[in-house]
């Protein structure tokens, strides 16, 4: 189906509907008036328009994983000068959520670097998803690849967003990634999902892969049986000691068209701008606010790289008349 074809659906009736390779790679290449006009009329049938999910990430578990994905620093197998940390206590991770709470957020997200967590490890974090909970906080995890009962466990103390993201699409994954296969991605994804838990679920731009790489993430993104709820669109940091340490700059214009197409495909996702930020004007982001994106990850520290600083982000917000959502999707 055309891309003019599809304009002339409802969003339901888009969202029942698989999108082919090529035509989310013409969503990219499309006049980015056109796109940008699309982007945001698709944006006002689902959301406020100037309304921003505000959510904060934090680093409870750094370095140690023996993966070898080829943009993070928290890999074993790279020397970036990160290091190894045990899981934290439920006290810095409950003053942690307050401090966010009170700048703002909504959401509280936390990353811990493992393959894969033991039943043991999972237990411990759970602690940490009820005390968030406590604050009144909607609670959000990445810990890598689960099991269907590890998935139950999340659900059962409350769990609302775990994120696993694809990274790029089936045909470049292999450049990227060789420790895990992209069929292990989707089947902790299927677990999250039947066990109830919303997903979160998005990619990296920049890491070398072309406009057809980014329409696939796209079309393995949407085409999901039901697309994720959260959908964060990562511009590569690049870090000193990871094999993406000199990859090439993306234009912050292929961001910008990459929300587009991401908010036309997923209508009711919402986009998040994730790391990059500050690889980003103040201008470029406003485009992607405009393109649809309506989430971003709020506070000074992402896992391991810088974002913008909150008052930065406080001022912005009020240089074009966005508020922070009270509530989240």
């Amino acid at each position: 189906m055309s891309v003019t074809e599809r304009d002339q659906l409802g969003n339901k009736e888009v969202d029942s509907l698989s999108w082919s390779i090529g035509s989310a790679e013409l969503l990219l290449v499309t006049p980015l008036m056109d796109l940008l006009f699309k982007a945001q009329s698709v944006h006002r049938a689902n959301f406020d328009q100037n309304t921003v999910q505000l959510s904060t990430l934090l680093n409870i578990k750094t370095g140690g994983c023996p993966e070898d994905c080829a943009y993070c620093p928290q890999s074993a197998r790279y020397a970036t000068g990160v290091e190894t940390s045990e899981l934290l206590s439920v006290d810095d991770v409950r003053t942690a959520a307050l401090r966010a709470k009170e700048a703002g957020a909504t959401r509280f997200c936390m990353g811990a670097a493992w393959r894969s967590p033991k039943d043991r490890d999972l237990e411990r974090v759970a602690v940490l998803i009820s005390a968030v909970k406590e604050l009144g906080l909607e609670s959000c995890v990445t810990l890598g690849m689960l099991k269907p009962a590890q998935a139950d466990r999340l659900k059962a103390v409350g769990l609302d967003y775990y994120n696993h993201n694809l990274d790029t699409s089936p045909e470049f994954y292999g450049s990227i990634i060789s420790t895990r296969t992209y069929q292990d991605r989707l089947d902790t994804l299927s677990a999250v999902r039947a066990a109830g838990i919303n997903i979160c679920c998005g990619g990296i731009i920049g890491m070398g892969e072309s406009r057809t790489d980014r329409a696939g993430l796209l079309c393995s993104l949407a085409n999901m049986p039901v697309p994720p709820e959260s959908v964060p669109i990562n511009m590569l940091v690049r870090v000193k000691g990871t094999p993406l340490e000199a990859a090439e700059t993306i234009d912050s214009l292929e961001m910008v068209r990459t929300v587009a197409a991401a908010r036309i495909m997923m209508p009711r996702a919402y986009v998040r701008l994730s790391a990059g930020r500050t690889e980003m004007n103040a201008e470029a982001q406003t485009l992607c606010f405009f393109a649809g994106a309506n989430s971003i990850f709020y506070g000074e520290q992402l896992l391991t790289t810088s974002n913008p600083i909150t008052a930065q982000d406080r001022q912005l917000f009020t240089r074009l008349g966005l508020s922070p959502a009270v509530a989240a999707h």
